[in-house]
């Protein structure tokens, strides 16, 4: 009896081992290795190996490879993620560094000249950061949240035109490598505050329904901001693309060809009320106090991200080098990717955003014990935009200074600079509120999140939706 029940103990011993973690090692593994060897069979074709596409390529594989293990380890808990994740991201950061040195090289001057620049400048700093804030502060789990962000940002670079030109003469200055130096850097740490205020909600115990209604609220903004693009009879309205030039067609200065591609407008509608449907079960239930209703809004979260998916792929299909008409001029011109990033962007960051708050709803109870407390979380924060603040500061001064002296005024109230000054009135009263009123706790990461929401707003959507004298960033 005796050696039956320590067999029955021994195996259920064994049952309860957490995996070691080889399965998902080797799927990621064969992963990146089946995007290297196809990336050589294209080296080996074209000829050329080092060159900046492919060396984005590498980043890309790796990044990519490190945010499945780092999601591995929140959902696992298995310490060994970490440590391939972290090797990962220091392969990635050292192909990022070479394809930054390379752009430098080629375009004689550092790389923050354009969007693309500034990007390839911003998602370096991003993965430095993470490899920081993992080592030296021990928040392991920070790269399930930065390392996605990262690949969305490699992604984007793919979109936006590369091609090395010649400096605006308004760019000619040593003041653009201080200014735009200034911004990644306050960017990044922005970025790692809105990571370390998502982790510090989870840690201080927010409901998961709260955290549902925010993940439909955001991914329904997402589409409602791109419903400026429905047209009527369900069409859906793309820039047109130079294949030629590679760039944007203008009809005038700051004016842009749009194209209409048919019934693609449907799918996005479907998906906006797919999105939308968690947030609307979830105030019913909040309203009729059933909390029954909340298990539909998340199974209807499932629903949304397989919409998600049919949008993205529908969008992918329909713009990448197709030819529609416009309603502005006569003829039939061509679409391409290049030519709508952002839309592709913000697809993709739906579908990732809706995928963490499925790894919440899972693994909300490890989540928690990987963290670190809630009180070092919340000093994190506090470091992070202490750090970002006085950078913000020092950006805007330097473009205050270059621009009285390319244009002859400090301030001219472009849409660049009034949102960089917004930016810098939301981290400020973070700071004055934390300072005078001693502001803790769920307020500050309150603060930090929408922070970094205008930061995003600023680096992307004036960018591409308020043209100014920064048009050319």
């Amino acid at each position: 009896m005796a050696q039956a029940t320590l067999r029955m103990k021994t195996q259920t011993d064994v049952e309860a081992q957490p995996s070691n973690g080889n399965a998902l090692l080797v799927f990621v593994g064969l992963g990146m290795a089946f995007l290297l060897i196809v990336a050589l069979l294209g080296v080996a074709k074209s000829g050329h190996l080092y060159s900046e596409s492919n060396l984005l390529y590498l980043a890309l594989t790796f990044y990519a490879g490190a945010a499945a293990l780092y999601m591995g380890f929140g959902v696992t808990g298995t310490e060994r993620y970490v440590k391939f994740a972290s090797i990962a991201t220091m392969i990635g950061l050292l192909a990022n560094t070479l394809a930054a040195g390379h752009r430098w090289y080629e375009a004689g001057h550092p790389p923050f000249a354009s969007l693309y620049e500034m990007l390839l400048s911003f998602v370096w700093t991003v993965a430095l950061l993470t490899l920081i804030c993992e080592r030296k502060f021990k928040v392991q789990i920070i790269g399930s949240v930065t390392m996605p962000l990262a690949v969305t940002g490699v992604i984007l670079m793919q979109l936006l035109p590369s091609d090395v030109r010649p400096l605006v003469p308004a760019l000619q200055s040593t003041w653009l490598h201080i200014h735009v130096t200034l911004a990644m850097l306050a960017y990044a740490a922005c970025a790692m505050s809105f990571a370390l205020a998502m982790m510090f909600l989870i840690k201080d115990n927010m409901k998961t329904d709260t955290f549902l209604a925010a993940t439909s609220a955001t991914v329904t903004a997402i589409y409602l901001a791109m419903m400026v693009r429905f047209e009527r009879w369900g069409g859906f309205s793309v820039i047109a693309w130079n294949p030629q030039e590679k760039q944007e067609v203008f009809l005038g200065r700051n004016v842009r060809l749009f194209l209409t591609i048919p019934d693609l407008g449907w799918i996005f509608v479907i998906s906006l009320v797919a999105a939308a449907a968690p947030l609307a079960l979830y105030a019913l239930a909040k309203s009729r106090k059933d909390e029954s209703l909340l298990g539909f809004a998340n199974q209807a979260i499932f629903v949304s991200i397989l919409l998600q998916a049919v949008a993205l792929a529908a969008f992918i299909f329909k713009v990448k080098t197709g030819v529609y008409m416009s309603p502005d001029a006569d003829g039939t011109f061509v679409s391409d990717l290049a030519a709508s990033p952002f839309i592709l962007a913000g697809l993709i960051s739906g579908i990732l955003i809706s995928l963490l708050y499925l790894l919440l709803l899972w693994r909300r109870q490890d989540l928690e014990r990987l963290l670190p407390s809630s009180d070092a979380l919340d000093k994190l924060i506090y470091k992070t935009i202490g750090i970002g603040f006085p950078l913000l500061t020092l950006m805007i001064a330097a473009g205050a200074y270059w621009a009285n002296r390319t244009w002859g005024s400090y301030w001219s109230w472009d849409p660049k600079e009034t949102w960089a000054a917004i930016t810098w009135l939301v981290y400020a009263g973070y700071l004055h509120m934390r300072i005078t009123r001693g502001w803790r706790g769920r307020r500050a990461a309150y603060f930090a999140i929408l922070g970094f929401a205008v930061v995003m707003f600023t680096f992307f959507g004036v960018t591409y939706l308020l043209p100014g004298l920064h048009a050319y960033a």
